[in-house]
């Protein structure tokens, strides 16, 4: 026989081993895999994260690349799948396998996570997800039995097989693809390096921000004539909409300020907020739901005045709370939880004042000042938030609450001492990255903590790439490109 044969007959089987092994790897169907992924998607699904814009726009953004490469090792006759890296932002559910996991999750009750896929699949990927996320796999024992019940009946059915491990000069010899160097070439590819990503995109951002530079002038012109018009404090957004979005929404309140000039100014003094819902945040900002018409929009600047005094009253129940609780400070910022609506924090505020007043406290009245105390909802154990905030429920026992506030003040002034030398050090790097990378703009998502954007600006400025001169740089937790030319950056990137 001669090699050429040889060779051609080795081939051969191998291919005809390896198709059988993905057929047999590749065997589940798609309402199996929707259901041994049924507690994943149910902790990071975006439609519980509607009150955090940004985590769910990296869930959404990581769940469609995740259903492609899980498509990608369901389709016939597909060699591989190049490796991909995924960020999530995954909600603490009582399906939780890790009991460690508690401990990341911040007061909002949700905890980032990253990993990269290189499976090849669709059995191990979705292994692979779970495990990721601290989820259980027991359920899929069921499927793992079928899978090797499978494959023993089909690897019976064929002859014992070897797989080859070729010299690297037969791959040289006959033009074939080396497998190892292959699946090298795509872990490398796993995450580009930041000069990679800025060469292939920055013509792009910039041409998108040019092109968008007259909504943008557009969008400064509407929102400076409407808060001198009636004397706004500010207008700001609570999402991350594109420039022409923001017109939109400016052009449709400058129409009803047209309509109905005497409803706008009720508006006189308050923060405007384009939000998901109309109503008044904790903070006292008016916000605008950005799906309502102009009839609810007038009837709430009709209701403006007894909405004050709502806004009044959950400030006199902050200072009593403070009075009680020895000077601690009740904040809601956020940075730290949803923007809560008005009505729903003076409940909360309520709830949690009259628990305070059922048992009197032995609290000095200047112990805790200083402090600060963020309310959520329902029962859970009383915790001290990375930053230095009491994180307390509304239904907290008094005399638990007294001993875990005393027991945690010394860490908890730590922590919030070492947090505003962080935030300090952060604008400092900011702006000293503005001006020496000679960035329009640079900003970061509210999940990129203050140390990880330290650590990004610190590299970006050892770096000094010729690339970010003149864009607009979001520090994220991905790479993308923005509709009007602005660029997310993951604050790990890789040099």
């Amino acid at each position: 026989m001669s090699l050429h044969c040889l060779l051609r007959g080795t081939i051969r089987l191998e291919r005809k081993h390896v198709a059988t092994r993905f057929f047999l790897q590749r065997a589940l169907s798609g309402a199996e895999v929707i259901n041994a992924l049924r507690p994943f998607y149910f902790a990071v699904h975006p439609d519980f994260f509607g009150q955090y814009p940004r985590e769910r726009q990296v869930n959404e953004n990581s769940l469609k690349r995740l259903n492609g490469y899980l498509e990608n090792l369901q389709k016939p006759g597909s060699r591989s799948v190049q490796p991909i890296k995924l960020t999530f932002y995954v909600r603490e559910t009582k399906d939780s396998s890790d009991p460690q996991q508690a401990l990341l999750t911040s007061a909002t009750g949700f905890r980032s996570v990253s990993f990269a896929l290189h499976t090849k699949d669709v059995l191990s990927t979705v292994k692979n997800v779970l495990k990721s996320c601290s989820l259980p796999v027991e359920h899929m024992k069921g499927l793992q039995a079928l899978a090797k019940a499978s494959q023993s009946s089909a690897e019976a059915s064929i002859p014992f097989y070897r797989p080859i491990k070729w010299d690297k000069s037969y791959y040289t010899f006959t033009g074939f693809r080396d497998p190892e160097e292959e699946e090298l070439q795509q872990a490398t590819r796993v995450e580009p390096t930041l000069n990679m990503w800025l060469q292939k995109n920055e013509a792009e951002a910039t041409k998108k921000h040019n092109d968008s530079l007259p909504r943008r002038k557009e969008l400064k012109r509407l929102k400076e004539k409407l808060c001198l018009k009636f004397d706004l404090a500010d207008i700001r957004w609570q999402r991350s909409w594109g420039v022409a979005h923001r017109c939109a929404q400016l052009q449709s309140l400058n129409r009803l300020s047209m309509q109905n000039p005497e409803a706008m100014l009720n508006l006189q003094g308050h923060t405007v907020v384009f939000a998901d819902q109309s109503g008044m945040n904790a903070s006292g900002d008016v916000m605008l739901g950005t799906t309502d018409v102009h009839h609810q929009w007038t009837k709430l600047f009709e209701q403006l005045s007894s909405i004050r005094v709502l806004h009044q009253q959950t400030q006199w129940l902050k200072e009593r709370i403070s009075l009680l609780l020895g000077g601690v400070e009740v904040i809601h910022t956020e940075r730290l939880g949803p923007a809560e609506p008005i009505t729903e924090l003076y409940s909360s505020l309520c709830t949690f004042h009259n628990n305070l007043i059922s048992q009197r406290l032995c609290l000095h009245p200047r112990s805790l000042e200083g402090l600060s105390l963020i309310l959520e909802k329902g029962r859970s154990s009383p915790r001290l938030h990375e930053m230095g905030q009491y994180v307390i429920s509304t239904n907290c026992d008094p005399a638990r609450l007294q001993a875990f506030l005393q027991s945690h003040a010394s860490i908890a002034r730590e922590r919030t001492q070492h947090q505003k030398l962080l935030q300090a050090e952060e604008d400092a790097v900011i702006e000293l990255c503005l001006h020496s990378l000679s960035l329009q703009n640079l900003s970061k998502e509210p999940s990129v903590t203050c140390s990880q954007m330290i650590l990004c600006c610190k590299r970006l400025l050892d770096q000094r790439s010729p690339l970010m001169l003149g864009l607009h740089i979001c520090v994220s937790h991905f790479y993308s490109l923005m509709q009007d030319g602005d660029l997310c950056i993951p604050w790990d990137w890789k040099s």
